[in-house]
């Protein structure tokens, strides 16, 4: 499974109506389970509001989470692909000498 680290920032509306926020990251969580992912939510200090680590199957089926999530106009994202340390170490030693 691939993972994404995604770093978020309320949207006015988003803010405006952070009450229904807790309701909202369910919804979030039920359309990553439908992509076939998951997802752990941080609430943040700083620069970012909230920071979101994000299990899919592919990068297609994250870039459709993430314009789904977009469109819902509460947050906007910015993401980055991440690797396990696991994952990271077998690249590296697979790097030429």
């Amino acid at each position: 499974m691939a993972h994404y680290v995604a770093l978020v920032k309320w949207t006015e509306q988003g803010i405006r109506t952070v009450k229904e926020a807790p309701k909202r990251v369910e919804n979030v969580r039920r359309m990553a389970q439908k992509l076939g992912g998951s997802m752990q939510v941080y609430y943040t200090m700083g620069e970012y509001d909230i920071v979101s680590i994000v299990e899919m199957p592919s990068d297609e089926a994250y870039n459709k989470f993430a314009l789904w999530l977009g469109g819902q106009g509460n947050v906007r994202t910015r993401s980055l692909k991440a690797w396990t340390a696991e994952e990271a170490s077998k690249m590296i030693a697979e790097i030429p000498q």
